[in-house]
């Protein structure tokens, strides 16, 4: 049922709903966020993780993302929307072996993965094991070239029957026209359709949709509860909030949806990473209610300067900006950071400057991202359709970092004109390896530190130089 607060007037007297709020009700609202204390919400999770099926289990841990063997991990990669069905439009070029082993190569260690849940249930409580097996080949075929799998359960629009990215087309709001308006984009239509908002707010404010929604959730969670490939689950694709207003819509609505998920899924799978996503709502902030959930990250997505403004001129203020904002939002909750989208058309006169611009700040705050995307029909991706990939613009994002560190960065940077990593370990235990993901791109690397040593040679198919480090405090330093 909706919260009295936002129903009308006249659905009061009634005894029935509005999905509209009446501005009383929006006043009354305003007030309950301002003044009103919100408890804070908490899940408990325990996991129970077998041996890993491969590659080693990730958590979080102090506002880091950790593996098994408690090394700070940066997950660095891209996003691929092979499995991800968009309206009507024809299906997207699968993952390769191919594309996977250029990932590799460039020292790249994840895979965003968009599923759909249009896809995943075709039918009401119909649950395509086919689907769940597309999954898992993918899946399969990332851990085999050492890249990890977040599994994104991808919304845009609400769902396919509006041309979107999401729902089912057999669930939408009845009687709601899915109007379309003279003069606009394809995507300007789903975003003002009265049949799509109607849907979004249905959705958002009564729990028998968000019932549907984290049932097909389980589904997912039940397949790979295993499997330490996966990273873990992003679990709402760029919420946003409107017709709600936005103080209101995170701390009444967004963050207790991810609370009940979190719950409802740590009861068939809680051995991945809950990856939450702020409101996407311009690039403004997101109220934070705070939530206690073990293996918790909090993921924004990056694109000031490339589709909000400012423009980039070279400037990277705004991105340090947007950057310093996710991370403190996600030391609210409290959770670890992890930057779900960040990317840029790459035929943009500054594309590269913003891509070194975003790529410098990940490496000075130590953030990990995905960037979107690997294949896109415009000019976005490494790869256009079934065309050959761009390696020149791969070679500008595979740049050298710090895979996996044994205790806690104190610095990270690279200079892509000098070649020259610099990156300053403190652990508090001697004969730790350090992986370092170094692109053939990058040449070939010569350690100029004598605090750390080579343990495996340098495989340039695998992107990888594997260290072992001699003293408990050590600068790395590695040129190209």
């Amino acid at each position: 049922m909706l919260p009295r607060f936002l129903r009308s007037p006249r659905a009061q007297r009634s005894g029935g709903l509005s999905l509209l709020p009446s501005l009383a009700g929006l006043v009354l609202g305003v007030a309950a966020v301002v003044y009103l204390p919100l408890t804070a919400l908490a899940v408990a999770v325990q996991p129970q993780r077998p041996p890993a099926s491969s590659l080693p289990w990730l958590s979080a841990r102090s506002g880091r993302i950790v593996d098994s063997q408690g090394r700070s991990v940066l997950l660095r990669g891209f996003n691929d929307d092979a499995l991800l069905q968009v309206g009507a439009s024809p299906a997207n070029p699968p993952l390769t072996n191919a594309d996977a082993a250029l990932m590799q190569g460039g020292g790249f260690d994840v895979v965003r993965l968009p599923i759909s849940w249009s896809l995943l249930e075709p039918r009401r409580g119909h649950f395509s094991q086919a689907y769940l097996g597309r999954i898992a080949q993918v899946v399969s075929l990332c851990a085999q070239h050492h890249l990890y799998v977040v599994l994104d359960m991808h919304t845009e629009d609400f769902g396919v029957a509006f041309g979107g990215s999401g729902a089912p087309d057999w669930l939408s709001v009845a009687g709601v026209p899915d109007l379309k308006l003279p003069g606009l984009s394809a995507a300007w239509q789903r975003h003002v359709s009265p049949a799509v908002n109607a849907a979004l707010t249905y959705f958002w404010l009564e729990p028998n949709w968000q019932d549907l929604f984290w049932q097909a959730w389980s589904k997912v969670a039940a397949e790979f509860r295993g499997n330490s490939a996966v990273a873990g689950y992003d679990l709402y694709n760029e919420p946003h909030p409107l017709p709600v207003p936005p103080a209101i819509f995170e701390t009444h609505l967004l963050w207790p949806f991810y609370a009940n998920g979190i719950r409802k899924l740590a009861l068939v799978d809680p051995n991945h990473l809950f990856i939450v996503e702020g409101d996407l709502f311009g690039d403004l902030p997101t109220a934070i209610r705070p939530l206690a959930a073990r293996d918790l990250v909090y993921s924004t997505h990056l694109y000031s300067g490339s589709i909000l403004s400012p423009n980039f001129e070279g400037d990277s203020a705004p991105l340090r900006a947007e950057l310093e904002q996710g991370i403190h939002e996600a030391n609210q909750l409290p959770a670890a950071y992890w930057a779900g989208e960040v990317g840029i058309d790459h035929d943009s006169s500054d594309a590269i400057a913003w891509a070194q611009a975003e790529i410098s700040l990940s490496n000075m705050f130590q953030t990990g991202w995905a960037w979107w995307g690997w294949n896109d029909p415009a000019d976005w991706g490494v790869e256009k359709g079934n065309g050959p990939p761009d390696t020149a613009w791969l070679d500008v994002l595979a740049q050298p970092f710090v895979r996996a560190a044994p205790g806690r960065l104190t610095d990270l940077s690279y200079n892509p004109d000098t070649k020259m990593l610099s990156a300053d370990d403190a652990s508090p235990a001697l004969n730790r390896t350090l992986l370092i993901s170094w692109p053939a791109s990058a040449g070939t690397p010569d350690l100029l530190s004598s605090c750390a040593e080579v343990e495996l040679p340098y495989q340039p198919s695998r992107g990888l130089l594997q260290l072992r480090l001699l003293s408990p405090a050590c600068q790395v330093r590695i040129r190209g």
